[in-house]
């Protein structure tokens, strides 16, 4: 329903959440009715050459339903008026759960960066070294002297990041557990402000994701284009989900849960995935997951080619291992299902451009625009819009925390140019990886 408030003489328009997403559906699919009428040629002379069905998993999967999504989000977003935070007269004690891995070139930072929080609340932080081969224990160890808060456990042999929470969460004293990665660091008020969203959001909220930056942009190409998929791609998707009550990933990078819910879903999983796999749990339980985005939380995004591919591979699988686990969610009826169904669209995606789009680019370069021409121009109205919707965004969030968008243009240039070309293919090798059941690691995040 629609209804008008009054605030200071000043009248608004008031959308349900429920409304929100019947309108950017019904927008959604006008666009993608256009997309497809459009496509009509295209469609027929493709199938000429390699058969309709072919055609139809090529066309589709490389413009129609991209189309449809980014048209949804871009709608989603234009009508989304989240609640703003407000100060608590009481914050509650936190435990912050920190997993390390040969950490010692980034622990101490990590660690600075907490204690410059200044929580109103009771702080304990373990460190949970997962038989590192550096100084990462020692290093901690030294700062117990510092940091009275701050708790070391010290496992002897590398069992992975999901076994170390586990070993962790048996020390927590306080009913709110946060994790964050060991080579973060965290904005001056990032605790306060997730805190503060966790206790305001619904009341079946048990956990809450903050807002991953790339702290390391400088390093080279690589991580300059990442800066733009995390601050633009990665955080209008959190963005977007939790306006229809259900993040999909709150990320071990930085998080917030409920500790009883941990406990009820069995804590963090054994598998690659870890992080997307508990969120499945927690929403599968029929609670909700948020996103609070002035949160943030700085990390060291992978600095090198390889390392980049097995990350995204093992996002992919990952996601793979979210739908074995938890099949039964397909039918919760909740809004956050439809971005489950979404999801199972993504292997269609990577596949479609990876063995569609790459190829029929090369093809293009020779004059042949059977797969890439004038028509995958569709694509591009939707995606300037979600574009410059989420910058606009993410700039005015920046401004209020006192944050500055720097100025990225050659990262930028390869985001919207060729980052694809990257993250598609490596998605792609995740799926076989969990297909083939090759050997899960825990490796570099």
């Amino acid at each position: 329903m629609i209804h008008t408030e009054s605030d200071n003489k000043v009248s608004r328009f008031y959308f349900s959440v429920r409304l929100k997403f019947f309108v950017a559906l019904m927008g959604a699919c006008l666009w993608t009715w256009f997309s497809i009428w459009i496509a009509q040629v295209w469609m027929h002379d493709l199938s000429m050459y390699i058969g309709q069905f072919a055609a139809i998993f090529l066309i589709y999967g490389i413009a129609i339903i991209p189309g449809f999504m980014n048209s949804f989000a871009a709608l989603s977003l234009i009508m989304d008026r989240r609640p703003p935070r407000q100060s608590l007269s009481f914050y509650p004690g936190i435990t912050i759960l920190i997993a390390a891995y040969n950490e010692a070139a980034s622990i101490r930072d990590t660690l600075v960066s907490i204690d410059h929080q200044n929580y109103p609340g009771e702080l304990q932080v373990i460190v949970i070294n997962d038989g590192s081969r550096d100084e990462t224990a020692a290093i901690v160890q030294a700062l117990q002297q510092r940091f009275t808060w701050l708790t070391l456990l010290d496992l002897e042999k590398n069992a992975g990041k999901a076994h170390a929470l586990n070993e962790g969460f048996k020390l927590v004293e306080h009913d709110l557990v946060v994790t964050i990665d060991a080579d973060s660091y965290l904005h001056n008020i990032a605790l306060i402000n997730i805190v503060e969203r966790y206790l305001l959001d619904p009341s079946n909220t048990r956990a809450v994701a903050g807002k991953i930056l790339v702290r390391n942009s400088r390093v080279n190409l690589l991580t300059k284009t990442q800066e733009w998929d995390y601050f633009l791609g990665i955080s209008a998707t959190k963005r977007m989900q939790s306006l229809y009550q259900g993040t999909l990933v709150a990320q071990g990078a930085f998080s917030i849960y409920d500790r009883a819910a941990l406990i009820e879903v069995g804590g963090w999983p054994e598998c690659v995935g870890e992080d997307i796999v508990l969120t499945w749990a927690l929403l599968n339980a029929g609670y909700r997951v948020g996103h609070c985005e002035d949160a943030c939380l700085f990390t060291n995004a992978p600095t090198t080619l390889k390392v980049f591919i097995k990350q995204r591979q093992r996002w992919a699988r990952g996601m793979m291992e979210a739908f074995i686990k938890h099949p039964s969610i397909l039918i919760k009826p909740r809004l956050s299902t439809f971005f489950i169904y979404w999801n199972l669209l993504f292997p269609w995606l990577d596949l479609a451009f990876t063995f569609g789009f790459i190829p029929g680019l090369i093809l293009a370069c020779f004059g042949h625009y059977w797969i890439v021409g004038i028509m995958t121009l569709a694509l591009l109205p939707m995606a300037f819009l979600l574009g410059l919707l989420n910058y606009s965004i993410e700039r005015r969030m920046f401004k209020d925390l006192d944050l500055k968008v720097r100025k990225n243009f050659s990262g930028f240039f390869i985001y919207v140019i060729a980052y694809s070309f990257l993250l598609q293919p490596a998605s792609v090798l995740g799926y076989l990886d969990e297909v083939l059941r090759t050997r899960k690691t825990w490796g570099t995040k």
